[in-house]
């Protein structure tokens, strides 16, 4: 059975986004290190699937960059129909829950749970996350979208491994 890996970056104080669900405060230069992506390439090789909230779509494209995952399926869930599928993103309105109990069942590698914090919590709630690779960011953005929303229940997770980053980033690994 495949697994489901929520890889994310959070502020100090447990956003993923700022209320306007911008992500501008994670590409902040001042916390650049020359050649660390903090294990972001050798994760994406052990993924081939992609499920995020249409509101993370919108914001990997408001980068000014080619979509980032161009060989990976990626799924779009949105609650609304008339989206178009393009050829790096199917948008899926169906029972998110439903599709990736399906999707889990399905041959292939991990699957990259990317977010929002609606549907990173829908599937907590549901179980879904095998694991979690958590980055957090050391700046207090004091409101945003939460990494997880109102309604996620009580989950116990264990601490795999941590790594702190000279810049002050910590990246804790977590599985059920």
């Amino acid at each position: 059975m495949r697994k489901i890996i929520l890889y994310i970056a959070a502020s100090l104080d447990g956003y993923i986004a700022r209320p306007d669900d911008s992500i501008d405060w994670l590409e902040d230069k001042a916390y650049a290190i020359e050649g660390e992506d903090y294990g972001y390439s050798e994760f994406v090789q052990t993924i081939d699937t992609t499920l995020m909230g249409n509101s993370t779509y919108e914001a990997i494209l408001s980068f000014e960059k080619p979509f980032p995952l161009p060989t990976e399926t990626n799924f779009v869930f949105s609650r609304s129909a008339g989206h178009t599928d393009t050829a790096q993103v199917k948008f899926i309105s169906t029972d998110a829950v439903a599709f990736a109990q399906e999707l889990k069942q399905q041959p292939g590698k991990a699957i990259w749970l990317m977010g929002g914090g609606q549907l990173n919590t829908l599937f907590l709630n549901a179980g879904l996350i095998d694991e979690i690779i958590l980055t957090y960011i050391p700046r207090v953005l004091g409101a945003g979208i939460p990494l997880f929303a109102a309604g996620a229940q009580e989950t116990k997770l264990h601490v795999s491994s941590s790594q702190h980053y000279p810049n002050g980033f910590v990246q804790v690994r977590l599985y059920k």
